[in-house]
């Protein structure tokens, strides 16, 4: 994590969001450094999906600005987003079970060769660049490349759609759902690891979970919400569950601190 005077990669100033007469985020800030895992949690409904929602360009703000860089930056689409190196992995991880590794790597970019002058999906190119990147980037190694994404487990599923996630994009920062949610104990830890892996990497993490066990395990700060506003914000080497816990449920409420 760069600390100290670094300037964030990432910034979004007072960003609200409406749906009809609900204000589902109202005027929230979130600074974000290159190789920090940030968490934000609340409970249900707290506007934790609808900020990284907006952030990922499913929507778009209704009031605010996003700056990368210092620049400011527009955010229409998640095809913007992804030209940003901003990309999600949400809770479903969004694999299509009936494909294999590669083919959810590469899916809606995948590789071909002409043969005759025809474009023929690169089958054996792909499952080379599939291994590498899951090897090298997400460190791990699938015993069968091949084996439907149906198969697979949730901690490999989860490897498959960061792999993904990784090779798409020019990764800078990445969303993770509630990554550990319906993981056994250890693909837990090797979920937690492969976060650890990626912020050596200087990929910038935003952590949306319950689970505060998991937040405090990886995360430099944690960011609370609660009625789609920003209620405290701590780092996990100055506070506590407890303290994070009392946040979330307005047994405290006072001014946001670093």
């Amino acid at each position: 994590m760069v600390t100290g005077t670094a300037a964030p990669m990432l910034e979004m100033r007072g960003i609200t969001k409406y749906f009809g007469g609900l204000c589902a985020v109202s005027a929230v800030d979130l600074d974000l450094m290159p190789g920090e895992a940030l968490a934000i949690v609340g409970d249900n409904g707290a506007g934790k999906s609808t900020l990284i929602k907006v952030l990922t360009g499913v929507f778009e703000p209704d009031e605010g600005e996003i700056r990368l860089d210092g620049k400011p930056v527009s955010i229409a689409s998640r095809r913007d987003a992804r030209a940003l190196g901003i990309e999600a992995v949400y809770q479903n991880l969004g694999l299509v079970d009936t494909l294999d590794a590669p083919g959810n790597v590469f899916l809606g970019h995948e590789l071909k060769r002409p043969v005759l002058g025809i474009p023929f999906l690169d089958n054996r190119r792909m499952a080379r660049e599939a291994a590498r990147v899951l090897q090298e980037n997400v460190g791990i190694e699938l015993p069968n490349l091949r084996e439907p994404a149906l198969h697979l487990s949730g901690g490999q599923r989860q490897a498959v759609a960061i792999a993904r996630a990784i090779y798409s994009t020019d990764l800078r920062v990445l969303v993770m759902d509630e990554p550990t949610a319906a993981l056994g104990p250890e693909e837990t830890r090797n979920t937690l690891a492969l976060m650890q892996r990626l912020k050596a990497q200087g990929i910038a993490l935003i952590v949306i979970s319950h689970n505060l066990e998991h937040v405090f395990a990886v995360a430099d700060r944690v960011m609370v919400m609660r009625g789609g506003r920003r209620v405290g914000l701590r780092t996990t080497a100055n506070s506590t569950k407890q303290e994070v816990l009392g946040l979330i449920v307005a047994a405290l409420d006072e001014p946001v601190a670093a």
